[in-house]
């Protein structure tokens, strides 16, 4: 790809004022009709040290509406992002539907800067990673354009000296930069092999001649222009469903709900179980390791008591319990997921989901609120989201509390009689009742597609509290047991 570059090519003054002219108002033409359309945009930049893609980038918002995108620059990291999954920073800012994020460096930062460091498994898990979050991404409707600014290993090293002797902006080259330019063939030969694992036909890379600043700025923009106006034209795609399920086996039908603990027992094993969790708090902590616990369950199946058995002898500094409702219209301008990464906990401690992104193919799938084509793709992209947190070292743990009907109404009619418990029933809790068997075939489903070695789910009897409590706390011990 990169040997394929003209990189003598330049163009005029008078050819690059001629281009702007043309160019500047159809980009900002097309940013308000992203804004119109509500398409989000995701333009990275990536590139030789020294190859301009800070001027670049300048060149590119030049005709845009600043009130509409912002610039991130991703080449270091804070602390924080370091203690989270290495997309962590990235969906914290990501652009919201109309609105254009700018990344100068991207997650290619981590192989193109650090080649040397990055076993093949490594590599390819990287390489895995990437391509499926640009196909989540552009799944959804997003536009991802991908830059890698090119220019020869003489240009490198003539601006790179330029840069070191002005006292003004030598504090911008480090030893590593003069150290890419001596190694350029073999660091080029490296790039090369990137790109092309990585050049798909849904987020292609778009390698820029940057030897001449004018003729990269009008490419980019050219591209930039191309890359909207096709995305304006794409219809509603259906690109990412699955196989239709089965549906042969039911987890939920072979539960054995009459399961049930005495009191004693119950206060025995519970303290002594919470005793444990609270030593395990400790130790995720001292080895930096994340835990993510996930409820889900019916209405009514005891979601709330459960979490407060799971929280009552930990160190409320150490955790958070995060409920989960329909999003707000804030939340609706994101990807479904993004209210769920913004949240995930940092490396130490530990995030409690009350409900969470299973909602998208329980009450999303039943309602109608996402189409077919989005709840199918979403089995895919949640294993994968999942499998990126197992990777980083988050312990997951996914509970399904389950009650039968007899004992659902039961709860129900309880919580309607009682004063202090009638906020917990809506109208709403009866309407899913009543759409029991649309919601069972979902469950299954769930339950099914979503199991995976890395995160398994535990389905939990739960027509008796007391038995229901110890179970979910005790696997959990277990897990921890296992992963620590």
């Amino acid at each position: 790809m990169l040997d394929k570059i003209d990189l003598e090519a330049k163009l005029s003054g008078k050819e690059y004022s001629s281009a702007l002219e043309s160019l500047e108002p159809i980009l900002g033409f097309l940013q308000r009709k992203l804004k119109e359309r509500s398409i989000p945009v995701v333009i990275l930049f990536e590139g030789w040290e020294a190859s301009g893609k800070g001027t670049a980038i300048n060149n590119l918002i030049m005709p845009l509406d600043p009130r509409g995108f912002k610039v991130f620059p991703m080449a270091g990291t804070d602390e924080n992002d370091r203690f989270h999954p290495y997309l962590w920073p990235f969906w914290n800012r990501f652009p919201s539907c109309g609105r254009i994020t700018i990344f100068d460096r991207s997650w290619y930062k981590v192989l193109l800067d650090e080649e040397k460091a990055i076993g093949e498994r490594e590599f390819l898990s990287y390489l895995k990673t990437f391509n499926s979050l640009e196909r989540l991404l552009t799944d959804s409707g997003a536009v991802i354009i991908k830059f890698f600014l090119h220019i020869d290993r003489k240009e490198q090293k003539r601006r790179l000296e330029k840069l070191d002797s002005n006292p003004s902006t030598s504090w911008r080259v480090k030893k590593r930069d003069f150290r890419q330019n001596k190694n350029y063939e073999s660091v080029k030969s490296f790039i090369e092999r990137i790109l092309q694992a990585s050049d798909t036909d849904i987020a292609p890379w778009y390698i820029i001649p940057s030897t001449d600043e004018r003729l990269a700025a009008v490419q980019i923009m050219n591209t930039v222009v191309n890359c909207i106006e096709k995305a304006l034209e794409r219809h509603d795609s259906v690109n990412g469903t699955v196989n239709p399920w089965s549906g042969n086996t039911s987890v939920i039908d072979s539960l054995d709900l009459s399961k049930s603990m005495e009191e004693d027992l119950y206060e025995k094993r519970l303290a002594e179980v919470q005793k444990k969790l609270r030593e395990y708090q400790h130790i995720l902590y001292k080895k930096r390791r994340a835990l993510v616990v996930v409820y889900e369950g019916m209405d009514a199946a005891g979601k709330g008591g459960n979490i407060r058995r799971l929280t009552a002898k930990l160190d409320p500094r150490g955790y958070e319990v995060i409920p989960i409702s329909a999003p707000n219209d804030a939340e609706k301008s994101y990807h479904y997921l993004w209210r769920f990464w913004t949240n995930m906990p940092k490396d130490g401690h530990i995030a409690i989901f009350d409900r969470s992104w299973y909602g998208r193919v329980l009450v999303e799938r039943v309602e109608g609120f996402a189409s077919e084509a989005e709840w199918a793709r979403a089995y895919r992209e949640i294993n994968d989201m999942e499998e990126q947190l197992h990777d980083h070292g988050t312990v997951l743990a996914k509970f399904w509390l389950h009650i039968d009907l007899e004992e659902q109404l039961k709860r129900f009619q309880t919580r309607e009689n009682d004063p202090v418990k009638q906020w917990k029933i809506t109208p709403e809790d009866w309407r899913n009742r009543e759409k029991w068997n649309i919601y069972k075939p979902a469950i299954e489903e769930m339950l099914v597609r979503t199991s995976t070695s890395y995160a398994p789910w535990t389905v939990v009897e739960s027509n008796d509290k007391r038995y229901a409590r110890v179970k979910v706390l005790e696997t959990l011990v277990n897990m921890l047991k296992e992963n620590l």
